[in-house]
């Protein structure tokens, strides 16, 4: 049985207690309010200060979490229209109107997906799930229940953004950003709990927002495929918020070491040039060619074919999407679109991937702020840890009164939420933030004395 277009976009938005059906508030819809509603979001505007893969930049610009998500919520945008040209011409739906948010919807859930990811980079999951896992937190694992410990000992970003999103946090309103349902959903990646994870690391929502997700999924009519552990099957838009992230951060990083002289001008542009065809590409390559006669800016140019590269990859990420609708519509469509990529798209997008992982991100320079972002992190989750069980130390008690008041922890409170509570603090740390706090905790640094 295939999944429907007519429950699967709903603008109902999750707030306890409350059930809005209007599709349209004043001169937006509720799905471009959602868009504007992260844009002006505190979460949103720290990842400015987050590592993407390089460290924060000095005199060269490279891409933090918040370019990244911008691109890629522009990718996204063109990726979710043109599926919603398809649908309209494939679906017969209630509300036609409603497909034509599609390009929003997706674009809001791109700016959403790196939301959840701690300080420093990719290395800030592995931290916090290795301080519980491995190291000074390994005593909690008998306070808690195996699902709550499946979630700690493996800290997952995508999870936390879902967290993040629909959590009300202390002095916050109830439902947290009360974001639309098939918004909520498009974000979820990895729509089951920790205990259904393969690997024990990637999975969609905490044991916290379980029921959250339960009722998101089953009033979109979301395909479940298991109850305990619980486990449902993709919204459609995932694929397209996945693969609008896997375009960008993929060719975007090939750019970003081209600035910092990691890959050579004549490297780099071999790379990106492997994305054309000579026979099936031969009116693009003219282009290109003519545009290299008159660009010769050597930046500009790996910009001019990224660019191209980029809309390539989005027309054939589409055409997978559409070829394999009936699937996707029916939860069993396997992957991600980018991995049924063919041809040189395939090729090219193999041997960036491959880079990547062999010359980008060991380098000494991302090796080692992951090397920093360990010791920090650990630091900070045992400092605060041990506060919040034991609050009447002196110590604790100045270290507890510097804690955001959205964060603050009750007594009565269970151990898997005080827990929590340290994680969402520490998680939503910018890379500077963590760095001067980690420094005053261990009196390196003090406050300037005026």
């Amino acid at each position: 049985m295939a999944m429907d277009w007519n429950k699967l976009l709903s603008a109902r938005r999750y707030h306890p207690g409350n059930t809005p059906t209007m599709f349209r508030s004043h001169d937006r819809s509720l799905f471009q309010r959602d868009y504007d509603r992260l844009i002006f979001s505190s979460p949103f505007r720290r990842l400015q200060n987050k590592t993407q893969v390089f460290p924060l930049p000095g005199n060269i610009f490279v891409h933090n979490r918040l370019t990244h998500s911008l691109e890629v919520a522009c990718v996204g945008r063109s990726l979710g229209n043109k599926i919603a040209h398809y649908i309209k011409q494939k679906e017969i739906i209630e509300n036609p109107e409603i497909l034509d948010e599609i390009g929003t919807i997706v674009s809001t859930a791109c700016l959403a997906h790196d939301l959840g990811n701690p300080p420093f980079g990719h290395s800030g999951e592995e931290a916090i799930s290795s301080f519980f896992l491995d190291g000074e937190g390994q005593y909690l694992k008998k306070l808690l229940t195996d699902q709550e410990w499946a979630d700690i000992s493996h800290f997952e970003g995508n999870a936390n953004t879902f967290r993040l999103l629909t959590h009300s946090f202390n002095g916050r309103r109830p439902g947290g950003y009360t974001m639309t349902y098939t918004t909520l959903a498009s974000i979820v990646k990895y729509p089951f709990e920790s205990k259904a994870s393969v690997k024990g690391n990637k999975y969609g929502f905490f044991q916290s927002e379980k029921a959250i997700f339960k009722e998101i999924a089953d009033e979109l009519g979301i395909i479940k495929l298991n109850d305990s552990p619980i486990q449902y099957v993709r919204h459609p838009l995932v694929y397209l918020v996945e693969a609008a992230d896997d375009i960008c951060y993929q060719i975007m990083d090939i750019e970003d070491a081209h600035k910092l002289r990691i890959l050579s001008h004549d490297e780099t542009m071999k790379i990106l040039l492997n994305f054309y065809d000579k026979d099936e590409d031969r009116e693009d390559l003219k282009t290109i060619s003519k545009t290299f006669k008159i660009v010769t800016d050597k930046n500009e140019c790996v910009a001019f074919l990224r660019a191209g590269i980029i809309n390539k990859l989005i027309n054939a990420c589409a055409e997978i999407f559409i070829q394999n609708y009936d699937n996707i519509m029916r939860g069993t469509f396997n992957g991600s679109l980018i991995q049924h990529l063919s041809g040189c798209n395939k090729t090219a997008y193999d041997t960036c991937t491959h880079i990547a992982y062999s010359r980008i991100y060991h380098t000494d320079i991302v090796t080692q702020i992951q090397i920093a972002g360990f010791k920090i992190l650990a630091t900070l989750l045992k400092e605060y840890s041990d506060a919040v069980f034991k609050p009447e130390t002196y110590y604790a008690r100045n270290l507890l009164s510097i804690m955001p008041e959205q964060y603050k922890v009750n007594q009565d409170d269970s151990i898997y939420t005080k827990v929590q509570t340290v994680t969402d603090y520490v998680s939503g740390m910018t890379d500077s933030y963590a760095l001067n706090l980690y420094r005053k905790i261990k009196g390196i640094d003090l406050p300037e004395i005026r």
